[in-house]
């Protein structure tokens, strides 16, 4: 098998198939896709920290900046794995997807627990900050989604 870039037939005009290249999944095209929410963890965790080491409470601010990391890390991942899963350009079945996405939640989920476990009660804050990050991601996604099923 080579390394080089699938071709995926787009569209057939008459008699021509024109092949769609696929760019290869990368970190940086990664991060340019999800600049949003790139941008969204970045303010969070100076947020969370501004907000508490004033307040004396700067391990709760801490492990709430590192549940918004952690957050924005799981976003990160899925959207690499999307890429790759496209770039490949083999039919993407269900249950690869589904085992794609348990084991990444279950890393993060298993990070977080072990966090709050080990540092409670502090380390609950991770938990928080995950579930807050991903409240706000899914708002942001869903957003341009419902514009485009208005106009429908």
């Amino acid at each position: 098998m080579s390394d080089a870039t699938p071709e995926v037939p787009q569209t057939a005009h008459d008699d021509a198939i024109e092949p769609v290249v696929m760019p290869p999944a990368s970190v940086g095209r990664t991060l340019r896709n999800q600049r949003k929410a790139v941008l969204l963890g970045i303010g969070l965790v100076v947020a969370a920290l501004w907000v508490s080491i004033p307040l004396g409470e700067w391990r709760i601010g801490m492990f709430l900046a590192g549940g918004f990391a952690l957050g924005l890390l799981n976003h990160l991942i899925t959207e690499f794995a999307m890429q790759k899963a496209v770039a490949s350009g083999d039919a993407v079945t269900r249950q690869a997807y589904a085992a794609s996405s348990l084991w990444r939640l279950a890393f993060i989920s298993v990070l977080a627990f072990g966090l709050a476990f080990l540092y409670w009660p502090d380390g609950a804050a991770v938990m928080f900050g995950l579930a807050i990050f991903h409240m706000i991601a899914l708002t942001l996604t869903a957003i341009p989604l419902l514009r485009e099923v208005r106009k429908a």
